[in-house]
C-alpha cells in the first residue's frame, strides 16, 4: 500500500508522509493512538481496559462534589471512551471535550437543538443524511429558519448570511461530494456563525474538522468508527467548553445517554480502527477503479480517484478517503439483480463495517438519487475476492 491509497501529505503534515515524520519526532501515529487512546494508567492486576460499569447511582456521602453521582450524568466507561475519541478527533488539544450519545442522530440533535432558538437561522446540506429532512421539519416547527444548499461547489456559502449555525457534511452521504472546509469555516466565523461538521464517513483518521477550524465534529459511531455493525453510538467533540456546555445540558435533560456495554464495546473496537480503515479504504479505491471500466456503470464517485470531481479538495483536507463508493446502474431492476447476485456483500443499509455492504439507496425514498443508484461500502475481505464477486454479479445482472 502506498501513501496515494489513503491520502496526501499537506503542508501541515496530516497525510501519511506527515504521520511518518511525526512518528520520528515522538508524536504517535494513527495506529499507536488508536490502540492506546483513552486507556487509564496501568495498575498492577487490573485489566488494561476496565470492564463496563453498570451503575445507576454511586456511593455519595456528604456533598456531591465528585465526578460520578448519578448514571444519567456521568459514567466511568463513558469517560474512557470520550477521552479516547477526543484523542483521535483532536490530538494535542487539551481544551477539546467529547460527549457520547446512544446514536448518531442523538448527537446531531443535541448540537442543533441545544444551540438554536426560535428566530435563528441554520444552514443544512440538501444532499446530506436522509434523516436531515425530518430534522428540518422539527426545527421549522420550533421557529428556526432552515436554509439548504448542496455540498458541492461550497454552495452553502450562498445562503450563509446571518446564520447562527452552519451544518456541513463532507463527504456527503450518499453522493460523496466534498466542500472546502477551511473556506466555509472562515466565512462562517467571520460573521459569528458556528460550524458543525458531520465526520461520520471520514472518521477522525480520515479528517479532523476541529483542526480545520470547525467548532464541532459530530459523528455516528455506528459506522466505521466501531466497524462491526453491532453498536449504535454517536458523539460530539468540541474545542470550546462554553459551546459544549449546552450540548452536555441537552444530553442530561433528554436523557440521551449511551449504555455502558455499548460504550465499552466501542472503546474496544477503536483499537483496530486504523487497521480496518486502511484495509477498507484501499479496497474501496480498488473497487472504484474496477467499476470505472464497466460500461453499464455511470455516475461513479469516490473522492480518492484522481479524476473524481472532489479529489482536489479532498486531498487537501482528508487524510484517508473512506470506504464508500457510489455508482449508478441503468435501472432499478438492474441494480436489484446486481445486489441479489452478490455473495460476499450483504444487501444492507449503513456502511463502514468489516463485512462489505451495498444497497439500492432509492428504496428509502429520502435521497435525490436515480433508481439504479448503489451505495457500496468496502469491508475487510480480501480485495481480490471482493472484486471477483462484484464482476461476477455485474455480469450476471446484465443477462
Amino acid at each position: 500500500m502506498t501513501s496515494g491509497d489513503f491520502g496526501t501529505a499537506d503542508d501541515e503534515g496530516t497525510g501519511p508522509a506527515g504521520e511518518r515524520a511525526q512518528t520520528r519526532s515522538a508524536v504517535p501515529g494513527d495506529g499507536t493512538r488508536a490502540v492506546r487512546a483513552g486507556l487509564p494508567e496501568p495498575v498492577k492486576y487490573e485489566p488494561t481496559l476496565p470492564g463496563p460499569v453498570f451503575a445507576a447511582h454511586f456511593h455519595l456521602p456528604g456533598e456531591p462534589t465528585g465526578p460520578y453521582t448519578y448514571g444519567r450524568d456521568e459514567n466511568p466507561t463513558w469517560t474512557l471512551l470520550e477521552r479516547a475519541i477526543g484523542e483521535l478527533e483532536a490530538p494535542g488539544q487539551e481544551s477539546a471535550e467529547t460527549l457520547s450519545f446512544p446514536s448518531g442522530m442523538a448527537a446531531i440533535s443535541a448540537v442543533l437543538f441545544s444551540h438554536l432558538r426560535s428566530g435563528d437561522v441554520v444552514v443544512l446540506p440538501d444532499d446530506g443524511y436522509q434523516v436531515l429532512p425530518l430534522v428540518r421539519e422539527q426545527l421549522t416547527a420550533f421557529g428556526v429558519e432552515v436554509r439548504t444548499a448542496p455540498t458541492a461547489g461550497d454552495a452553502q456559502l450562498e445562503v450563509l448570511d446571518g446564520a447562527k449555525l452552519l451544518w456541513i457534511e463532507t463527504p456527503s452521504n450518499p453522493g460523496l461530494d466534498v466542500c472546502d472546509l477551511r473556506r466555509l469555516v472562515a466565512a462562517a466565523h467571520a460573521q459569528g456563525t458556528l460550524v458543525a461538521v458531520d465526520n461520520t464517513l471520514a472518521t477522525p483518521l480520515g479528517q479532523r474538522p476541529l483542526e480545520l477550524g470547525a467548532d464541532f465534529s459530530v459523528a455516528s459511531g455506528t459506522k466505521m468508527l466501531t466497524g462491526h455493525g453491532d453498536i449504535l453510538l454517536g458523539y460530539v467533540t468540541g474545542g470550546n467548553a462554553e459551546l459544549m456546555a449546552p450540548v452536555r445540558r441537552w444530553r442530561k435533560v433528554v436523557g440521551a445517554i449511551p449504555g455502558p456495554m455499548e460504550a465499552w464495546l466501542a472503546h474496544r473496537s477503536l483499537a483496530t480502527l486504523q487497521l480496518r480503515g486502511d484495509r477498507q479504504t484501499a479496497t474501496a479505491k480498488t473497487v472504484a477503479e474496477v467499476l470505472r471500466e464497466r460500461p453499464e456503470v455511470t455516475g461513479l464517485r469516490y473522492p480518492g480517484l484522481p479524476d473524481d470531481p472532489s479529489y482536489k479538495i479532498a486531498s487537501q483536507q482528508m487524510r484517508r478517503f473512506g470506504c464508500v463508493v457510489s455508482f449508478t446502474l441503468p435501472s432499478r431492476e438492474h441494480a436489484e439483480r446486481f445486489l441479489g447476485s452478490l455473495r460476499l456483500v450483504d444487501d444492507a443499509t449503513s456502511f463502514g463495517g468489516v463485512r462489505s455492504t451495498a444497497e439500492r439507496r432509492g428504496r428509502w425514498g429520502g435521497d435525490a438519487v436515480p433508481e439504479g443508484f448503489i451505495r457500496f461500502s468496502a469491508g475487510a475481505e480480501d480485495p481480490e475476492d471482493l472484486v471477483t464477486d462484484i464482476l461476477r454479479a455485474l455480469d450476471a445482472s446484465a443477462e
